[in-house]
């Protein structure tokens, strides 16, 4: 008897198996690998394409109809055309110290505030959470914006770049899920010791919530990267554009950046597009392999220890 039930336990188990977690057959495999090779090469085909057109000639663009994968005399005309009249480096320039102190400020702001109101014994903390709930659902509009960037003194300047999206409450609302997943014996093992508030966020809640932090950064990062709206209404001073109001200016509007010399060929207008748009990328996947390996992992904890 002990036999057949000893027999009897795996096969219930196996049967017990929820559907997810039964080992795939071949054609499922199969089918996932074609389904994930069909959108990687989605994915790639206009990466590649946008560069090898900003690589290109115009002979080569016309005889490829303007998306060149493979340019068969690869040029950096573009390139130097581009960075020669310094709008796009005076640009880029703009865009990196935006992106670096703006993602810095939001960062320390929103794991300061996250970790408040992730506290039960901070007042008013649930009054707080609903008012970043509440700019969820509902947004002021243009006009409102405008009149109080423009109140506070924050019209044409690059603050006005920064200051009015501070704060994502998606971010906020993730990160204080996560916080509140944390133990709560060993925060307050650490009030025993004697450590405060800021020391028990530095060295004990920071160190634990390294793939949140990670994810919420490059969220940021990515949002102050391709931000032009901001732009668009608050600044003056062309000076002051970065990269992403300059490529719009550039590509949708067919904007020059840069004047042809006497006896100088100019580089195709669309290769030079196409050459701003690879500026523009490069930075983001750059920097994105480094922030991978937190993403899933962050969104998903944060979300799911609410």
């Amino acid at each position: 008897m002990r036999t057949a039930e000893t027999h009897e336990q795996p096969a219930a188990s196996a049967s017990a198996r929820p559907v997810w977690a039964e080992r795939p057959s071949r054609a499922g495999r199969a089918a996932k690998t074609l389904v994930i090779t069909l959108v990687t090469l989605a994915v790639i085909y206009p990466i590649v394409g946008v560069v090898g057109t900003s690589l290109s000639d115009q002979a080569t663009i016309s005889v490829n109809g303007g998306l060149v994968v493979f340019p068969t005399h690869p040029q950096l005309a573009a390139y130097r055309e581009i960075f020669a009249g310094g709008v796009v480096t005076r640009a880029l320039l703009v865009s990196l110290l935006v992106t670096l102190l703006g993602t810095a400020a939001s960062v320390l702001v929103t794991v300061g505030m996250a970790y408040g109101l992730s506290r039960p014994e901070v007042t008013g903390s649930r009054v707080i959470l609903l008012v970043a709930l509440f700019t969820m659902l509902f947004n002021p509009g243009i006009i409102a914006d405008f009149l109080t960037v423009k109140t506070l003194g924050l019209y044409d300047s690059f603050a006005a770049l920064v200051l009015p999206s501070l704060v994502s409450a998606f971010n906020l609302i993730v990160l204080r899920s996560f916080f509140m997943g944390l133990p709560g014996e060993l925060l307050d093992s650490a009030k025993v010791d004697g450590a405060g508030d800021l020391r028990i966020l530095t060295r004990v809640v920071l160190p634990l919530s390294k793939a949140p932090i990670a994810v919420i950064t490059l969220f940021y990062a990515v949002s102050y990267w391709n931000a032009f709206f901001n732009a668009l209404l608050y600044l003056q001073d062309a000076t002051k554009n970065p990269l992403p109001m300059v490529l719009r200016s550039f590509v949708i509007g067919g904007q020059s950046l840069h004047e042809a010399a006497a006896g100088e060929i100019p580089a195709p207008q669309q290769a030079v597009q196409m050459a701003v748009l690879v500026v523009a990328l490069v930075p983001i996947l750059c920097v994105y392999p480094f922030l991978q390996r937190y993403f899933t992992k962050g969104v998903l904890t944060g979300a799911i220890k609410g």
